[in-house]
């Protein structure tokens, strides 16, 4: 009898609800639609074009330098995106172990990040920039800014000879991050190609700029080929990312260029600007935009 009139009262006030939900003009919702949406957990590393050199004002400091604004920013403000870490620094190598170079490396980061719980089986998306700097690119521009074509053509061959390297320390530390985060897509973005030989400013002969397009796009080839090796022997889910059909039309001696050039107004203080040959704001930009353009956010969001 009581079980009865519980039973009577709990209908009696669920109807009560129902009545009071039609009046407010409430309607049923399933209840997998109120549940908030997944934020893309995203963990950058690498070098400066991943530091945002380019995007802002250089502000030297030691260890690890950053510019705010660049692409990894972007992305991060981009919806369903969560930031979580950037510990890209501008100038550094991907795997540098000498204790007087105070820049962590590429896999210096990735242990960090692991190490504090960064970067871990919650990390939906890793992007990053690496090798231009194992290559000697340092090197290579100055000479063939200033020199003949045959120094210019001796630094690019030096650089060369360095590729198999960048390649192997570039897939090991694909297979680092896999292992730290094995559920996170890892983008891995190539370098633009920094001149136009057949117009815009000569800043550099000619020549002396194809054969830096030629050394750019052997790079980006190596780093496509440690992705490759990485999918296959580390079953790392990583993805190689060209920017150089984007920034067409766009090099540092273009008309609209998306690479920075600032000339030294010190005759007297020969240092050149960090950020020549980086992007620039509208190049950041479309570094971001070919990232989102290769990931497909809303999947990674469901995972």
């Amino acid at each position: 009898m009581t079980n009865s009139a519980g039973r009577r009262r709990r209908s009696a006030f669920a109807a009560g609800l129902a009545v009071m939900a039609m009046a407010l003009g409430f309607t049923a919702i399933p209840a997998e639609a109120t549940a908030p949406p997944k934020d893309v957990d995203y963990v950058a590393v690498g070098d400066s074009y991943t530091a945002g050199t380019g995007a802002g004002p250089f502000v030297p400091h030691p260890g690890c330098i950053q510019t705010a604004g660049g692409y990894v920013d972007i992305v991060g403000a981009t919806s369903p995106v969560n930031l979580v870490a950037n510990a890209a620094c501008h100038g550094t190598f991907i795997n540098w172990n000498d204790p007087n170079f105070q820049i962590p490396s590429v896999m210096q980061q990735i242990a960090s990040l692991s190490a504090a719980g960064l970067l871990s089986r919650d990390t939906e998306l890793v992007s990053l920039t690496a090798g231009a700097n194992d290559a000697g690119v340092n090197a290579v521009i100055p000479v063939c800014s200033t020199s003949t074509e045959t120094a210019c053509k001796q630094a690019v061959a030096s650089a060369v000879k360095l590729m198999p390297s960048v390649g192997a320390n570039l897939a090991r530390a694909l297979a680092a991050i896999h292992r730290a985060a094995p559920n996170a897509k890892i983008a891995v973005l190539g370098y633009p190609r920094l001149f136009d030989p057949t117009g815009g400013a000569p800043i550099i002969p000619p020549a002396n700029q194809v054969l830096v397009n030629q050394g750019t796009a052997l790079l980006n080839a190596t780093i496509a080929t440690a992705v490759a090796t990485a999918k296959v022997f580390y079953r790392a889910n990583a993805q190689y990312i060209d920017v150089t059909a984007r920034f067409r039309g766009h090099e540092v001696n273009s008309a609209d260029p998306w690479i920075g050039l600032y000339p030294n107004p010190d005759p007297a203080n020969p240092t050149p600007d960090p950020r020549n040959f980086h992007p620039n704001p509208a190049g950041h930009r479309a570094y971001a935009d070919a990232l989102v353009a290769a990931v497909n956010l809303p999947a990674l969001a469901r995972r």
